[in-house]
């Protein structure tokens, strides 16, 4: 049988030694984790980790409407999201007493905020889903 230079003697020894060499099991950072891990952790997977936030439109309309939410509003809006989370809502609409929160669920971040007197007409668009509390 004719050598290859190195003592090779098949493209298949070439391809056994440098191609199935590269192959390794899942990869471990030095505190012993997978990426899988690290992503679930960093998602929040199974858990909440996010705090409701306020966006700036959302934060100016609670100002200009003179609301001010209460401890208890306040985290019976963040249950309210909780439950939309759990359902698959995207984009919620969540009552509080009188007042109507919209909700960009995946981002936990109110968008608007109104008293349900100042809605007209009580039509709210743009939304997949709503809870109320």
């Amino acid at each position: 049988m004719n050598h290859i230079g190195n003592s090779f003697t098949s493209i298949e020894q070439v391809t056994n030694q440098y191609l199935n060499s590269a192959k390794e099991p899942e990869k471990k950072n030095s505190q012993g984790i997978s990426f899988e891990e690290v992503l679930k952790n960093q998602l929040g997977v199974g858990e909440q980790t996010q705090e409701l936030k306020f966006s700036k439109h959302a934060a100016m309309r609670l100002d200009q409407r003179d609301i001010a939410l209460s401890e208890d509003q306040s985290s019976r809006l963040e249950a309210g999201v909780q439950k939309a989370s759990e359902k698959g809502i995207k984009e919620s609409l969540v009552i509080v007493d009188s007042l109507a929160f919209i909700v960009n669920v995946p981002n936990q971040t109110v968008v608007t905020a109104m008293d349900q007197t100042e809605s007209m007409d009580n039509v709210f668009t743009n939304i997949d889903g709503a809870v109320i509390i």
